[in-house]
């Protein structure tokens, strides 16, 4: 059985997530101690220990102290079985971080799998539901990986009650290369890079969408980007506003976001997600800095290279988390792209 100490590095549930999901795909049993041993409130949270239930119930797996607050947990996975599901986080609980620790072992089940989740779509420290769509998805469908995502409705914190149905096909994952295309916010030149985003809110005033949108449009055009960004203005049983903005390009994968929250002007909103942009965008990375952390399971499974603008902790924890499972090392390297330096990420 594999140990793994849950308060390594960023020691968060994500090494929980990327453990169970190897293990999974692996076939190898694994033990974690320590979990989230150094947050405010330590082991599993509601939503890390639904993911691990929903995880187990769809490889058959034995397990043990897969329960909020536990300290610890044991996995033995099974066979993997696809087919249809309905899983409710039952909170705001990121809808999107339960269909990331599931997506490795769906892609190896026997039949296509359909999964619809009810929780959070767009709640802090994870990926918005419009990420998920347009960045995080379409980067994996380059390893090869078949799925697609449909929102029926968002759900913001505390409430939730967002919902969203996943398609997953049985896939048989490849190497891929995702190359640095040097794109940069060129002083005086606009890029010919196409931005596209999605600015909405529930609940709240009709402007207050539009304001993040045209905050957002103006900090990208002062970067030299222009932007294409849709307007949402709902009426759903939670309340709350984001933006999410997104590289509108097959070979650069770059996304950013931000939430609203109570005492923050829309106009904050808005131009935060277009700066955290255009910090990825001027870098010339293949991917972001999030995107990179997210695609380690998959680099380690199938192979292949990406860029980044920097290594971030959850990343360099993901790696090590991967290498438990896996033989497959990823190296990390520097190179210049169009006069700044990258970070490459190679298996």
């Amino acid at each position: 059985m594999i140990e793994i100490d849950g308060s390594f590095g960023e020691g968060g549930g994500q090494i929980v997530r990327t453990a169970v999901a190897l293990c999974a795909v692996t076939g190898k049993s694994v033990h974690i101690s320590k979990i989230r041993q150094g947050r405010p409130k330590p082991g599993l949270a509601a939503q890390h220990a639904h993911a691990i239930a929903a995880l187990a119930s769809i490889c058959q797996a034995k397990t043990s102290g897969i329960s909020p607050g536990s300290s610890e947990i044991s996995f033995s996975p099974g066979e993997i079985q696809g087919g249809s599901y309905e899983i409710s986080i039952g909170t705001a609980g990121s809808a999107t971080l339960l269909l990331q620790c599931l997506l490795p072992a769906l892609l190896r089940a026997n039949t296509p799998t359909t999964l619809s989740v009810q929780g959070g779509t767009d709640v802090q420290w994870s990926p918005t539901v419009d990420y998920f769509q347009n960045v995080f998805l379409p980067a994996l469908q380059r390893f090869g990986a078949k799925a697609s995502l449909k929102l029926e409705k968002r759900g913001y914190y505390p409430h939730g009650q967002g919902n969203v149905v996943c398609s997953i096909e049985p896939s048989e994952l490849q190497a891929a290369h995702l190359e640095s295309t040097g794109v940069r916010n060129a002083s005086g030149d606009r890029s010919e890079m196409e931005i596209s985003g999605i600015s909405h809110c529930s609940n709240l005033p009709e402007n207050v969408a539009k304001r993040q949108a045209d905050a957002a449009a103006g900090a990208l055009l002062e970067a030299g980007f222009e932007a294409n960004i849709a307007l949402e203005v709902l009426r759903l049983p939670s309340t709350g506003s984001g933006i999410t903005l997104w590289s509108d390009s097959p070979r650069v994968h770059i996304g950013a976001s931000s939430l609203g929250k109570r005492g923050l002007p829309a106009e904050r909103v808005g131009k935060s997600a277009a700066e955290e942009l255009a910090l990825e965008l001027a870098s010339g990375a293949s991917v972001d800095v999030h995107l990179a952390d997210q695609l380690i399971p998959y680099l380690a499974l199938a192979g292949g290279s990406y860029s980044t603008r920097e290594i971030s902790l959850h990343t360099s924890t993901n790696i090590w988390t991967a290498e438990h499972f896996l033989e497959r090392k990823i190296s990390i390297s520097q190179k210049d792209i169009s006069g700044k330096e990258v970070m490459v990420l190679e298996a």
